[in-house]
């Protein structure tokens, strides 16, 4: 894919030199706090709502979310969609291995992530298989990155989508426990997936936008707040571990955004119009951060960002978040303690345990205003 336009940010950075160290960015969560399952119905799920200026939290369902906002707001949504990004390959040794597809790259090779099964070695082939063990493609391995992420060679063209949709499985988080013949992984194929997803390309869902039902964007619509979509498609970036000791010497991996000229008109009048753009996830909060002027203007522009956003942080054009509850020491952590204050954050994540709130990607959700 063709880089083009503004968004690409050269140092990744959104924070000055002697930033936060990452260790202020933890907390306890007993195990049993991890949600294995969504709600059922998906806006179910209870939603904390945190004042920033004030700290003030509130507990509400998140199918109370068009009465808790304004209805002057501009929702902005990330519409990218999940492709069944993991996969099972096999060694000529029979060696089973477990990976997962992050991008196509320009020359026709594929950005993988592998583990399990030994050493592995460049040049050596693996066998794609299915469900049922069946082989498919055969890929060769080209160049070892970091972290286990891998350049790979398809042995003819084939393209990624379709193979994934034949042999790949949801790319749920660690996290989340599933066997290899666990039933939920059927229904892991609609509910790690927003209703709203339109664009192949993510290998991690938007997980705030999981809670969204027909209901609630009918809510939406019925007090007149009006909605955008932006899209970044979600790679290994976001959810990167950050080994560093101190913000600033943590580097993103780039992840591919695109921000429409209508997207951005919306943006940039309601800025003018000093209503408040409200981002569905820290993913829409990472792309219109990206391609915000400093006048708080929004421009449209595709390409790819690395941006990285830690305390302190001056928010150009998200006044309002939307999200979920984040793992310690991540980035995503840190970028909503840079938008509501570590303390003010952490202080409403202990509320959220001691209130028996379900953490992460299949948890509840903040607004965060």
């Amino acid at each position: 894919m063709t880089a083009s336009g503004p968004p690409h940010t050269p140092n990744g950075q959104a924070g000055p030199p002697g930033g936060p160290r990452v260790a202020d960015f933890d907390y306890d969560l007993p195990p049993d706090r991890i949600a294995q399952t969504p709600a059922r119905p998906r806006d179910a799920s209870r939603l904390l709502v945190l004042d920033r200026k004030t700290g003030e939290i509130a507990h509400h369902r998140f199918r109370d979310l068009p009465d808790l906002l304004r209805p002057d707001d501009l929702v902005v949504l990330n519409d990218t969609r999940v492709v069944p990004a993991a996969f099972t390959a096999r060694r000529a040794t029979g060696g089973r291995i477990e990976g997962c597809f992050l991008r196509t790259l320009d020359d026709g090779g594929w950005e993988v992530l592998l583990s399990g099964g030994g050493r592995l070695r460049e040049g050596e082939t693996l066998r794609l298989v299915d469900a049922r063990d069946r082989p498919h493609a055969a890929v060769r391995l080209e160049r070892r990155g970091e972290g286990g992420v891998w350049t790979v060679r398809p042995s003819e063209p084939v393209d990624a989508p379709a193979l994934l949709s034949a042999v790949g499985r949801p790319p749920l988080p660690p996290y989340i426990r599933r066997g290899r013949d666990d039933p939920r992984t059927v229904a892991d194929r609609a509910d790690y997936q927003t209703i709203y997803a339109r664009r192949d390309g993510a290998v991690a869902a938007p997980t705030a936008g999981l809670h969204f039902t027909r209901r609630v964007l009918d809510g939406l619509a019925a007090r007149g707040i009006e909605r955008t979509t932006v899209t970044l498609h979600v790679g290994l970036g976001t959810f990167q571990p950050v080994r560093a000791k101190r913000a600033e010497d943590h580097r993103m991996q780039e992840e591919f955004l695109e921000v429409s000229p209508q997207a951005a008109g919306a943006v940039t009048r309601a800025r003018r119009r000093g209503r408040r753009v409200v981002a569905v996830g820290t993913t829409t909060v990472r792309a219109l951060e990206s391609v915000a002027g400093e006048d708080g203007t929004a421009r449209p522009g595709r390409g790819w960002t690395d941006l990285f956003i830690y305390p302190p942080h001056a928010f150009r054009v998200v006044g309002a978040m939307v999200t979920n509850f984040h793992l310690p020491r991540t980035t995503l952590l840190m970028m909503v303690s840079a938008f509501a204050g570590r303390e003010r954050v952490l202080a409403a994540y202990r509320e959220a345990v001691r209130r028996g709130y379900r953490f992460y990607s299949y948890g509840d959700a903040m607004l965060i205003g």
